[in-house]
């Protein structure tokens, strides 16, 4: 039998359900009701922030730190504008997070009333999926929702925007035990064909290179990435959202590309002649301008997003999958092309491209007879 609560109480239970264990957050006029029960919760942490920026980043880097979803709360009107920057980067770097936020009573939405802003619209272009709830029965499946679709997939952000009537109103708990999105189903299983026609071009190309991206970070692909490298001996470059995916001290490590990259990592992409692509997106901060970028090179673009691939650089092969299934497939079908005596030699792109790496290194000589003090 169902339970009798206040929909508050089903807010905080349902994140319970979801696995919640910190939020982050700042109470105000049309959220407070939830925070009663929130404080009630022994399994909830609420870290009071000072600004409900600071609270949709603090969200970000408890998602980056942990692999889960992070959570923020904030009240309707500025409270939840606030949240905008935020959402937007967790958006952008493709990073798991449910907002939840308070609005002003059903029967004043669209009334301009005191402290009201449609959030819901406001973010619809920067998160995966925006909901507003007036009926508080709803509460507990579209928690669920969230959840499932800020973490699964290409993850994102999700906003959540409760009504206060329906977070004071009496309703029923009933915690869907899954979740039913048909028009959801995001392609995690790379396509075997396209697999293969990535590994025949890796034995062709002479000078490839790896350029991966955060896709690897946020699909726990590092272990698989580095069986990759070991396996064909790649030099391998990581964007600034994928720094870890390899120790910066593998011998094929040239760094991160781009503005802010490494001269090996920039010299070996302009100079490659085919770029394996993994969870990364041609972001303009690697490529500049993308009609003198890698001018020689064929591209295999790997990714979860189907929208990415050949978004900014056209892709000779794509591939649609989760990054860890896609490089454990392309790891397999290169291994068996090896047992078959399809494998090219790239010993001098190797030797080249270590050589500016030790040439052009990271780090810095302290200057003769310089002498360091600590400032008091």
């Amino acid at each position: 039998m169902s339970e009798q609560v206040t929909g508050a109480q089903s807010l905080i239970r349902s994140l319970e359900h979801a696995g919640v264990d910190t939020v982050f957050g700042i109470p105000g006029g049309a959220i407070l009701p939830a925070y009663d029960p929130l404080l009630d919760s022994t399994r909830i942490r609420h870290v009071l922030v000072r600004h409900e920026q600071g609270a949709g980043h603090a969200a970000e880097g408890y998602a980056h730190a942990t692999g889960r979803v992070g959570v923020c709360i904030a009240t309707s009107g500025p409270g939840a504008t606030n949240l905008v920057t935020p959402i937007a980067d967790a958006h952008m770097d493709s990073v798991p997070m449910v907002a939840i936020t308070g609005q002003v009573p059903s029967h004043a939405i669209g009334t301009d009333a005191f402290q009201e802003a449609d959030i819901h619209g406001i973010t619809m272009p920067i998160t995966k999926h925006s909901y507003l709830v007036t009926d508080p029965a709803d509460i507990p499946r579209t928690v669920a929702e969230a959840f499932h679709l800020a973490a699964t997939g290409r993850p994102g952000p999700v906003l959540v925007d409760v009504a206060k009537d329906a977070l004071q109103a009496q309703t029923t708990f009933d915690y869907p035990t899954e979740v039913s999105l048909p028009g959801y189903r995001p392609t995690t299983r790379p396509n075997s064909k396209q697999i293969k026609q990535a590994a025949r071009l890796v034995a062709a190309a002479q000078r490839p290179v790896l350029y991966v991206g955060g896709g690897v970070i946020r699909a726990s692909a590092s272990a698989e990435l580095e069986r990759l490298v070991t396996l064909t001996g790649i030099p391998v470059v990581t964007t600034l959202m994928a720094r870890g995916a390899l120790p910066d001290s593998h011998p094929q490590h040239l760094g991160m590309p781009g503005m802010h990259g490494t001269v090996a990592a920039v010299a070996a992409l302009q100079r490659a002649d085919l770029l394996v692509s993994l969870g990364a997106r041609f972001d303009d901060r690697v490529t500049g301008r993308l009609d003198s970028f890698a001018p020689g090179a064929k591209v295999i673009h790997a990714d979860i997003d189907p929208a990415e691939i050949s978004k900014n650089r056209h892709a000779d092969v794509p591939i649609v999958g989760d990054c860890r299934e896609s490089i454990e497939a392309l790891t397999n079908a290169i291994r068996a092309d090896h047992e078959a005596g399809r494998a090219g030699s790239i010993t001098a792109w190797q030797e080249w491209t270590g050589g500016l790496a030790r040439r052009f290194p990271v780090g810095y000589d302290t200057p003769d007879g310089a002498s360091w003090r600590r400032s008091t």
